[in-house]
């Protein structure tokens, strides 16, 4: 190859690789930046059990209260409750729902509350009878374990135990997808800089190489 080849060749080889390391360290700081900005991991407690065991690692997308659905399972806090420490609790309620809980069955707007994930199939589990109308933009909570959750139920004096949307801090995810997405994404990148730098490498060793001849 003559000194003219070797050179552009080399002119090629940087071009390709400061492109490379370019993009792949704008992507791999990009898909850093979402997992920091948008999830976090906290502790369950027996609240939750079964779906969260105490001790298990939960993760978290952050979230607003306009975003929750009933059914979510919530991390909120209020200044009042818990020491204003965060918990993890489900909604059962909405702005506007009646959720009553009577006769040993819960009902949310007259229908009977299906969930599966209550610990031992007790809705209520010594709770005493209550008949709450959730205000709009605000929930009603409970936790899985009704035997052992201190949730709206104990709060009925106080907004009838419901608590603001704002108070809500992120929501649990059903499935870890998206931020192992974007942990792919960020590993795509890493190798991307790499590639680009080894390109680098390559170009200016050419480079040297035909300017040696």
């Amino acid at each position: 190859m003559s000194e003219s080849q070797h050179t552009h060749a080399g002119r090629r080889l940087l071009i390709t690789g400061m492109v490379l390391t370019v993009l792949g360290a704008l992507t791999a700081a990009g898909a850093l930046w979402s997992v920091l900005s948008s999830y976090t991991v906290v502790t369950a407690r027996g609240a939750m059990e079964p779906t969260y065991h105490e001790g298990d690692r939960v993760l978290i997308e952050r979230a607003g209260g306009e975003d929750v659905r009933r059914g979510d399972v919530v991390l909120y806090s209020v200044p009042d409750r818990y020491r204003g420490m965060a918990v993890l609790q489900r909604v059962i309620g909405v702005g506007g729902d009646r959720v009553v809980f009577a006769e040993g069955a819960l009902t949310i707007n007259g229908t009977p509350a299906d969930e599966p994930f209550v610990k031992e199939a007790d809705p209520g589990f010594g709770s005493a009878p209550y008949d709450v109308k959730v205000p709009v933009g605000r929930m009603f909570l409970l936790g899985d374990n009704r035997g052992n959750a201190n949730d709206s139920r104990y709060f009925l004096g106080e907004d009838s135990g419901t608590v603001p949307t704002t108070a809500v801090q992120g929501r649990a995810l059903k499935s870890g997808g998206a931020p192992v997405k974007l942990g792919l994404a960020g590993a795509a990148g890493v190798l991307v800089t790499l590639g680009g730098g080894i390109c680098v490498l390559a170009g200016r060793r050419s480079r040297r190489s035909g300017y040696g001849r």
